[in-house]
């Protein structure tokens, strides 16, 4: 007689452990986000060396697609596979300054292209088509954080994933007491979407930058130069370009940048996405400023494959981000934060 099949493996928390995530991720007010939708795309243009932005489009009009700022979606391309990108346009309309409107007309994602399916994906033009199921995951609790002091601290390509915060916080302006953008990144051509810096100022919001190195030192390469097309491909302004070019900024890190800011923090939210060690060491001087965990929020980027926790790939202790996250309010997830290599 063959032994019975062994229990299956629960992946709930320890009794008594907090819930690991900011809310509960909210569902889709659509259609399941188990559907296929094909999308076509509209546009695509690269933001800098090896990171593209594709603008894709819904198929029929006033598509029944309802998402939150911080989730994301699986974008697939059949025969190669499928990935999860975060979502960067405005859930209230297209990718930038719509009209408000209850679904958007178009879907913005900005990724790099490092992986099996984010190579083709960068290689998609206008009329290509794309598979997408989503959204997915929690999002950034902007109800929460109204009437207060927000700060969004980003780190190189993690501003993609809170550009959809970003436009939602600026549309309704009025409902924040203010709304501050801290941007990091390696060098100045790796600041992201400073096309959309204009526009963020005169909706509100005060924008600082900071680098680690006032030039890119690196040798041009093929691959650079068919990236950079033209100046606007790579979004930087014409004074600091991919390399070699002057900066006349601040040379440093995101943490620093909160120490220039006049803020109260017992009314100061912060939104956090970037590598974890920035993260962590936004965290850790929020803290010492006096900002409570609890007003913190995270947004974890780990390699999700199957958008509902099955695959076990993105698990962090007893969350999986896919599933779980991947935004979290940071005094449910620290003491997994604190265990090196989990």
């Amino acid at each position: 007689m063959n032994p019975p099949p062994p229990a299956p493996r629960s992946s709930a928390p320890a009794r008594g452990a907090p819930p690991p995530t900011a809310s509960p991720p909210r569902a889709a007010r659509g259609p399941s986000p188990w559907a296929s939708r094909v999308l076509v795309v509209a546009a695509a243009a690269w933001e800098m060396p090896g990171v593209r932005t594709l603008d894709l489009a819904f198929r029929d009009p006033g598509p029944d697609f309802v998402f939150e700022p911080g989730q994301f979606t699986m974008l697939c391309l059949p025969g190669i596979g499928e990935c999860a990108i975060s979502i960067a346009s405005d859930p209230g309309g297209g990718p930038s300054r719509a009209p408000r409107g209850d679904a958007p007309t178009l879907l913005r994602h900005t990724f790099r292209a490092v992986g099996n399916v984010t190579h083709p994906l960068s290689r998609l033009v206008a009329g290509d088509e794309v598979v997408v199921r989503g959204p997915f995951g929690s999002a950034w609790p902007l109800e929460t954080v109204r009437n207060r002091d927000v700060v969004i601290a980003a780190g190189g390509l993690g501003l993609a994933s809170m550009r959809s915060a970003i436009l939602h916080l600026l549309r309704q302006r009025a409902a924040y007491r203010s709304v501050t953008i801290l941007h990091g990144a390696k060098h100045p051509g790796e600041l992201l979407f400073t096309a959309d810096y204009e526009a963020w100022r005169a909706a509100g919001a005060t924008i600082l930058t900071i680098v680690d190195r006032p030039a890119d030192d690196r040798p041009a390469t093929s691959a650079m130069s068919e990236a950079c097309v033209t100046p606007v491909a790579c979004a930087a302004p014409a004074a600091v370009g991919c390399g070699g070019a002057s900066w006349s900024g601040p040379v440093g890190f995101v943490p620093a940048l909160l120490d220039t800011l006049d803020l109260s923090p017992r009314d100061t939210s912060i939104f956090c996405c970037g590598p974890e060690p920035m993260m962590k060491a936004v965290v850790a001087r929020a803290s010492d400023l006096g900002i409570a965990a609890h007003d913190i929020w995270i947004s974890m980027e780990r390699n999700m494959a199957c958008a509902a926790g099955f695959c076990g790939l993105c698990q962090f202790g007893p969350a999986f981000v896919c599933r779980d996250g991947p935004v979290f309010r940071h005094d449910r997830i620290a003491p997994f934060l604190a265990v090196a290599g989990l």
